[in-house]
């Protein structure tokens, strides 16, 4: 046990519930493996109870007037930002990135609460003229009703913040499956919200068996909305399972983001912000580059460029002082990694930096670059949620953006050129729900951020995120 680390327990109609009889799952800290806690697992009776409060809570909230609901969470983002410094602490504990990536986390969280109060006081409809005397025609926004929310280990704030922030805002009350590996930091966010005044049962937190879970709340009555955070073929099979009881649904799901480097491109400038971006959070992001398109003229340098950066990044404990990279979750990313580099290397590719297991007492890989990656290479189909950035060259730019859609994934690109003509041809013809033209991914709370194609859809940023926990209707009065 780590003295740190917060207890766990299960949140439901505003009580913090032990684990007692139930059963738990140990937390693995991955920078060393030693275990940090143990984590209960909800049972139906659980799941039961989160569902009745949060049927009741529903009608509280929804007739909450918005400025309440803005100020609550308003308190909430207060809170969390006197709290950082120890979320921040939990969350690099239990997921491994560097203590100031996390630090980040849990400051955007703030930023994205404040954002989202404001939006919630801006839900409003519209009157339609009628074609008729006598006849008013009204558009209404109201909340859809008890939401179910799925959310991954690899941002544990993050992706709780980006569901959260909206559902509240709009009147929604809210059942939080948070991941079992990362489960201390979404506990304490939750918890600021409990001491910023939040109403018993608005807000729920379980763990447990994913597959489980998800059927049970997806297949209840209560539930009107399911939003979910992960892989692409777990992303089909909820949809799926919610489009049975015509569940409404967004999902922000797996990619394979491609990066486009042009001859023209100023190459340290992508080198610094397409490099930085593949080594935060040890690659585990779901909108990491990870296929280098770059012309042939520059192909070489960037090459090199990269490689350099990749071997100066600094891999170690996320809570010792100079981190820069830190652990992989688990053990089986470890594997991956070296299925990745073993299957490219085998097919032709060259390592130029890294390609190996960094000692034996954490799940450390070293920051890895491979030139010449083949098309049918699996780094170059299969998502690598990892360290490990692969590059090829093109010679026109039509090749490159062929090669950006060629896959069925379509959350997130980045390209590099200082021509104007070139960015509006990528701008168009790139299938990505975000494209970042010479700058880093920088998400913020006032701008759409999910997918298409099959990695997703639906938004959670922006003001379409509250669309998707809100229902249109019309409303027709006569005068009589």
């Amino acid at each position: 046990m780590n003295a740190h680390y917060d207890s766990l327990y299960l949140f439901i109609n505003g009580e913090w519930i032990a684990a007692g009889e139930r059963d738990t799952a140990p937390v693995v800290n991955p920078a060393t493996l030693q275990e940090l806690g143990r984590v209960p697992l909800a049972t139906a009776a659980d799941l039961d109870q989160a569902l009745r409060t949060a049927k009741r809570a529903f009608d509280v909230w929804r007739n909450t007037v918005p400025a309440e609901r803005a100020r609550i969470l308003k308190g909430g983002a207060d809170l969390i930002r006197e709290r950082a410094a120890h979320i921040a602490e939990l969350l690099t504990l239990e997921e491994g990135k560097p203590l100031a990536e996390s630090r980040d986390e849990v400051l955007r969280a703030a930023e994205y609460f404040e954002w989202f109060a404001e939006e919630a006081r801006r839900i409003d409809g519209r009157v339609v003229p009628s074609n008729r005397p006598g006849v008013q025609q009204l558009v209404k926004k109201q909340p859809i009703g008890p939401v179910a929310a799925f959310t991954p280990w690899n941002f544990p704030i993050n992706q709780v913040v980006r569901k959260i922030g909206a559902g509240l805002a709009a009147g929604c009350s809210m059942i939080v499956k948070a991941p079992e590996e990362t489960p201390a930091s979404p506990a304490a966010l939750i918890r600021a919200f409990q001491d910023a005044g939040i109403p018993e049962g608005v807000l729920n937190l379980v763990y447990g068996n994913p597959a489980e879970i998800s059927e049970y709340l997806i297949a209840s009555p209560v539930i009107r909305k399911i939003t979910f955070t992960g892989s692409t073929p777990v992303g089909k099979l909820l949809a799926a399972q919610a489009g049975k009881y015509m569940k409404r649904v967004s999902m922000e799901l797996g990619g394979h983001a491609p990066v486009i480097v042009c001859e023209d491109a100023d190459i340290d400038l992508a080198v610094r912000s397409a490099g930085r971006a593949k080594f935060r959070n040890a690659g585990q992001v779901c909108i990491s580059p990870t296929r280098f398109l770059v012309h042939t003229s520059v192909k070489d340098q960037f090459a090199e460029a990269l490689a350099d950066l990749a071997k100066g990044v600094v891999v170690g404990d996320g809570l010792d002082e100079g981190t820069q990279m830190g652990p992989l979750a688990n053990d089986r990313r470890l594997a991956a990694m070296a299925e990745f580099q073993q299957d490219a290397v085998a097919r032709g590719a060259r390592v130029l930096a890294g390609g190996a297991r960094i000692g034996e007492a954490g799940n450390f890989w070293q920051p890895t670059v491979l030139a010449d990656v083949p098309l049918d290479a699996r780094l170059f189909n299969d998502e690598p949620f990892g360290p490990v950035a692969g590059i090829r060259g093109f010679d026109k730019l039509e090749e490159a953006i062929a090669e950006a859609n060629r896959l069925s994934f379509g959350l997130a690109g980045y390209a590099f050129t200082r021509s104007l003509a070139n960015a509006d041809l990528l701008t168009r013809r790139v299938e990505v729900g975000m494209l970042w033209v010479n700058t880093p991914a920088a998400s913020t709370a006032e701008l759409p951020f999910g997918g298409i194609k099959d990695s997703g859809y639906g938004t959670e940023g922006g003001p379409e995120a509250l669309d998707n926990y809100l229902n249109t209707r019309a409303v027709v009065i006569a005068n009589v």
